[in-house]
């Protein structure tokens, strides 16, 4: 998995040619006109606004699995998860969080364990927040074993967005929090998770990424979770 620099946990490296890019182009465009140099200075911001990176405070308790994304919970549902992973064609519970262009949109692992498998599937642009982007949709899935159960973890391109970024490889040991990827102009994160989970989520709720706990595989908690930085 990439590392990330310092400056990177402040401006995500995939935003550096767009911050780049508009900088230029607001200086040109004041040149011409105070008012659209000011239009272009506030879209520089908005950029900059938009791949910002910051730090989180992850729980590390065992069991514990981890929202990947920014945004609001779309819907949780049982749903066949996606089949290019191996997984049998038995329903899993599926927790959808939707991002809008105003949410961070780097994404964290969920959970503590090892990537056994990664597929890039090309795909259309529909929004995100119809059930059937989950087929249809670009996406990066995710296949990894976390506290001896297997999870999936899917980036699913939307309506604006056109690039997704994954930093993983097979066989690597990771962090719950860390970050991995990223996906550009709005999006969508589905977890896929065992039908007996307790999901610790509802329909509508902010999620904040690498801090919002989703789930617990343990049927009661024994203690308060720790947090740690990422």
């Amino acid at each position: 998995m990439k590392q990330y620099s310092d400056f990177s946990k402040i401006i995500h490296r995939e935003g550096y040619i767009f911050i780049v890019s508009f900088a230029v182009i607001t200086f040109l465009l004041a040149s011409f006109s105070h008012t659209l140099g000011w239009i272009g200075f506030v879209l520089t911001i908005y950029c900059s606004y938009f791949f910002r990176n910051p730090d989180r405070f992850t729980p590390i308790e065992e069991g514990l699995i981890i929202s990947a994304a920014d945004g609001v919970v779309h819907r949780i549902t049982e749903a066949i998860p996606p089949q290019e992973l191996g997984f049998p064609e038995d329903e899993m519970i599926r927790v959808s969080v939707f991002l809008n262009i105003f949410n961070v949109h780097v994404n964290r692992i969920p959970a503590t364990g090892k990537i056994l498998a990664l597929h890039y599937n090309p795909g259309k642009f529909l929004n995100a927040s119809l059930d059937k982007a989950s087929i249809y949709n670009e996406r990066q899935s995710v296949l990894m074993e976390t506290y001896g159960q297997k999870i999936a973890f899917v980036q699913i391109a939307g309506l604006i967005a056109r690039r997704i970024v994954c930093d993983l490889e097979e066989g690597t040991e990771v962090k719950a929090g860390a970050r991995y990827g990223i996906i550009r102009f709005g999006s969508r994160l589905d977890i896929y998770l065992p039908l007996k989970t307790a999901i610790l989520v509802t329909e509508g709720q902010t999620c904040i990424g690498g801090e919002t706990i989703i789930a617990d595989f343990k049927l009661q908690k024994t203690s308060e979770p720790r947090f740690e930085k990422r």
